[in-house]
Order: C-alpha cells, then structure tokens, then sequence
C-alpha cells in the first residue's frame, strides 16, 4: 500500500527509519500549496477541532468516528437487505413466496435512505452552524495578515462545501456501492442514479434549509438577536431531526396509506419529496403520480434552499464581521435575571461556604460559556426525540394521521427524562476542554484536598444537578400529562409519578456521578476519561434497564398506596448506599498525593510562575 494512502487511513506518520535510509531519501520538500489552499485546510481544521467537537484536541480520531458513526448505518442496512430480496421459503421467519418484496416494501427501504440522509447531514450542519460565520479569532488573527477579504469569504464557502459534501458521500454513496448486488434490480443505471441523486437532494436540501434560515436571520436582524435564540433553535432542530430519524419504523407504515391517500398534507413534509425523486427516476414514466407530483416539489424546493443560501449568506457574512468589528456583541441581562434567581436557592440549598462556592461557580460558568449550554441543548434535543418516540402512538383515521399518548409510555418516560438530563449535565461538568478554572480551587483547597472540603464539593455538585434535574422531568411530565389519558391522571398515580421523577433524579444522579472528584468545569483527570465507545455501551444497557423500571415501579405504585411507601424506603436505601460508595471513592482519592507535573500546565498560562 502507498504510503500517503496508508496515512490517510490510518493518521499517523510513516514507520521510523535508520537515519542512512532518511538519507537517502534526499531533502524533504513540502508541498507547495497556495495561500487559499492554506486557508480552505484552516477552516476544514477548525470545524473538527474546535472545543465542542473535541475537547480532548483530538480532532483526527473525533473525525474518524464521526465518519464511522454516519457512514455505517445506511451500508449495513444496504447488506442486510440482501436476505430480504434473496429470501427461500422459512427465512426470513414467515417467508413463504421466493421473490423481491412487494412494492411499497421496497418503496420503505428507498425512504430509509432518504429519511437517513436528511436527518444525519442536517443535525451535522447544526451541531458545525457557528463555525460557518467568522468569529472573533478570525477578526482578531486573519484580517491583520495580507489576506484579501474576499479570498476569506471564499476559503470558507469551498471549506463548507468540501464539509457538507464529506458528509453527503458518507451517508448516502457507500450504500449505493451493495445496492444493487443486495436488491438485483431491473435496470442498474436507474438504481445508483435514483439512490444517489434522491439521497444526495435530501441531505444537500437539510443543509441549505438550515444554513439558509440562519444566514436569513443575520442578515435581518443581526448577531445580538440571533444570539437570544440560537440555542433554542438548535435544540429545536436537532430534536426535529432526531424524531424523524427514530420515528422512521412507525413511518414507514403509514406511507403506503399516507401517499394513496390524496392528502395534501403529504406534500408539507420534505422526506416525502426525494422519496419521489427516487422513485420517479427508478420507475420512470410508469411511476405513480404521487411520486411525481412529489418529486417536482423536492426539485423545487432544492432549488429554493440553494438559491436562498446563495443569497442571503454574503450578507450575513458581511454583517456578522461588521458587528464583530465594531462589538455589537453587548453583554445580555439575561445573565443577571438567572443570577437573581439562583442566589436565594444558593443561600437555601447549599448551607456551608465550599458548597455556596460550587453553586455559585456552576451557575456562572453555565450562563457563561456557550459550548456548555450547546451540550445541554444537543442531550436536550436527543432526550426529547426518545422521549417522543416513547410517548406518541400515531395512527392513520379517515386519510388524516392523529397522535395519541401512550399510558405505558408516559410511565417509562419518567426516567427516561431523569436519565438524559443527568447524562447531559455529567458531560457538561467533565467536560475536558476548558481547565482555567481549576487554578483557584487547587490554590484554596489543594490537590487534592482535604476529605471534608471534597465531599461537601461533591455534595453540592450533586444537589445542584438533582434540583436541576427535578425541576426539568417534573416540567415535561406535567406538560406531557396535559394530553395524557385521564386512567393517569388519578391522585395515585400523580403521587406516584412525582415520587418516581425524583427518585430517579437522585438515583441516577448518585449512579452517575459516584466517581465523580473534581469540581465541575474543571476538567476531568486521566482516571476518569473512558473509551467513547465503553461510554455508548454503558447508555445501551442503562438507558433501556431505566425504562423498564420506570414503567413497571410507575404501574406497582399506582396500585396501592403501600406500595408507593414501600418504594420511598428502597429508593432511600439504594441513595445511603451509593453515597457511602461515593464517600469511599473520595476519601481513597484524598489520601493520593498531590500531581506535581500538573502545577506548571496549570499556573504557567496563567503567568503564576516565575
């Protein structure tokens, strides 16, 4: 294998070489690359290496896994079909015809794909939007060299062409690679070119839309009014994305009903359209009229998404620079409402200074940097699609589709809640990319410090995410419960689903912050930094082990006012026990000594040391 293709697969340099072997190999000499290539690898650097993509600085391995992670799912599903398009009679189970699946069976395998593409390539250019504008670095670093301006702007339209792209071929032309050896179609032209033109449209259609209506935004109304809402709607979309991209199963069962329907409503939802693209293409003019009708909307509305992007985005680049230039990015008060709010419950909750301290320390910094409310919001919008998928049943009544809370689902969705709040806030705390303020807790209380003043940390650290997360699982199940079927909405059951949120709030709490030391925004210590993979793992088994026991406690109390007692006692033997787990760990933590290596990364950038 060549050796620069070796290292593209692999990231790392060349195997080490006598030096009579380097010798020969004559002067090395770097490639020559011109000062836009410069800039177009630059900005390509950034969007995989900033903070939020990697808190650890490394981008190379965060953007294998993230090429893993979105390109995997469409090809394996593409494997998998083969056995459903190559079926003998008993496999797959219940198979008693040899030949392809009907129609619209294989219409639902085509709408996977879409469905995929449009979901994954938009919550990538949402989770990528802010690095899409220049932010103050730029200002500050680039526009002082001798760069021309506009040169700038289009280093960084090819920089997210090249992203969005990248993104495009990894979800949806790896999969048109085993297509047609899994599905043996009539016309193997018309498949690759339906699969790749009808995925390519729809994922290329989600990043527009989203980049256009943000670049719409600036431009209009400027940095500081889109800065109050951006979180919002981040939050928004990625959950919107997420449902899409779960609920797709329940979906593919009513698209058959949905699409011979006539409803006009079909026509309002954009997977639907390149869904008629794929089909238009593959079955030419004998396709059906629906997928027609359906596939000039997603032309259309393609085209729209591009021309707006095209538009709009020159003049919000333009106007983003202008108020980063001029420092139209005043201070909120919202900072100070927040702080008002949270000083009586500092004085309420937290009873000793270290612990007021923590408090103090956690509201700020949450309120402060932006990259900790981006990871709430992205466990936000992640926790409020599963929770959706849980609750909604959908069913399809007179051609009109109508939604339903399930009981059993609001139950289990009680921790489910509990479960990605926790999560959220313990990826925020030890999140690994920002450390400066460590220096002022290791100056008043060493490293480590003394077993009191760590366990009141702790403490308080995890009062503050049980309150947190009470306040926030107690909000959605009573806002979940305003459409909830009245057999939940009895006094029992009410008692009973308050007690279980908080019981779930505290336990998991306890669970997942039992090796916890460090105080929050801190950063996280060699010890506590796990394998990505190890961390998913542990959400698979907990996640569903949570859901269950959410749903069969939430059934047992309803039925006996005992039984709800009963769970109190267990829940508050459960918490003393992982306390005094917690405890242990803290008191074998304090009994180390202190890293020394660690004071110069720590007081140098700080100029603490002479």
């Amino acid at each position: 294998m060549h050796d620069s293709f070796q290292r593209l697969l692999t990231f790392s340099g060349p195997e080490v070489q006598a030096l009579g072997a380097q010798a020969s190999l004559g002067e090395l000499v770097p490639p020559e690359r011109s000062q836009f290539a410069h800039l177009v690898r630059h900005f390509l650097a950034r969007f995989f290496n900033h903070e939020t993509a990697s808190p650890d600085g490394d981008a190379k391995t965060r953007l294998v896994q993230i090429a893993f992670v979105a390109g995997i799912p469409p090809l394996l599903v593409a494997v998998y079909l083969w056995p459903v398009y190559h079926p003998f009679p008993g496999w797959p189970i219940g198979t008693r015809l040899v030949g392809p699946p009907p129609f619209w069976v294989q219409a639902n395998h085509h709408f996977f794909f879409v469905v995929y593409s449009f979901a994954v390539v938009g919550i990538a250019t949402v989770f990528e939007w802010d690095l899409f504008f220049p932010d103050l670095i730029d200002i500050f670093v680039l526009t002082v060299l001798p760069i021309p301006a506009r040169r700038l702007f289009s280093a960084r339209v090819a920089a997210i062409a090249i992203l969005v792209a990248g993104f495009l071929i990894d979800t949806g032309c790896l999969a048109a690679l085993v297509m047609p050896l899994a599905t043996d179609p009539p016309s193997l032209p018309r498949l690759v070119f339906a699969h790749v033109a009808s995925v390519l449209s729809a994922g290329l259609f989600a990043s527009a839309l989203v980049l256009g209506v943000q670049s719409v935004v600036l431009a209009l109304f400027g940095e500081r009014i889109f800065r109050r809402f951006a979180l919002a709607a981040q939050g928004i979309a990625v959950t919107a994305f997420t449902v899409l991209l779960l609920f797709f199963p329940v979906l593919s069962e009513f698209t058959r009903d949905l699409l011979q329907s006539g409803s006009r409503n079909v026509f309002f939802f954009p997977p639907y359209w390149f869904l008629g693209i794929y089909q238009r293409i593959l079955d030419g003019r004998a396709a059906q009229p629906i997928f027609t009708n359906l596939a000039r909307c997603g032309v259309f509305a393609l085209l729209a998404s591009v021309a707006l992007v095209i538009a709009a985005y020159p003049v919000a680049y333009l106007r983003r620079t202008r108020q980063l230039l001029v420092g139209a990015n005043a201070r909120s008060s919202q900072s100070r409402f927040f702080n008002g709010l949270l000083t009586p419950l500092n004085r309420a909750v937290a009873r000793t200074p270290v612990g007021r301290a923590v408090f103090h320390f956690i509201g700020q910094t949450m309120l402060r940097v932006p990259r900790y409310r981006i990871y709430l919001v992205l466990y936000g919008g992640v926790g409020l699609s599963w929770v959706a998928v849980t609750v909604l049943r959908l069913r399809v009544n007179h051609q009109q589709l109508h939604f339903s809370i399930d009981p059993d689902g609001l139950r289990a969705s009680i921790g489910l809640i509990a479960f990605w709040i926790v999560a959220g806030l313990r990826t925020t705390f030890t999140s690994a990319g920002n450390r400066q303020g460590a220096w002022i807790w290791q100056m008043t209380h060493g490293d480590p410090p003394v077993f009191t003043t760590s366990l009141e940390r702790a403490e308080a650290a995890k009062r503050w995410v049980v309150l947190a997360s009470v306040a926030v699982t107690l909000a959605m199940l009573g806002l979940l419960r305003v459409y909830a079927p009245l057999e939940i909405l009895a006094g029992l059951s009410t008692a009973a689903q308050v007690a279980l949120a908080i019981a779930f709030c505290a336990l998991l709490t306890d669970l997942i912050f039992l090796r916890s030391d460090t105080v929050p925004f801190t950063g996280v210590s060699a010890r506590q930094q796990s394998n990505l993979a190890f961390t998913v793992l542990g959400y698979f088994i907990l996640l569903p082990l949570v859901m269950v026991l959410s749903r069969g406690f939430a059934i047992w109390m309803e039925r006996d006012i005992r039984n709800l007692g009963v769970t109190i006692v267990i829940v508050a033997v459960i918490h003393l026990w992982l306390r005094k787990l917690s405890q242990d760990h803290l008191r074998l933590y304090c009994s180390e000594p202190a890293i020394e290596e660690a004071d110069e990364q720590t007081y140098r950038p700080l100029g603490l040391m002479s």
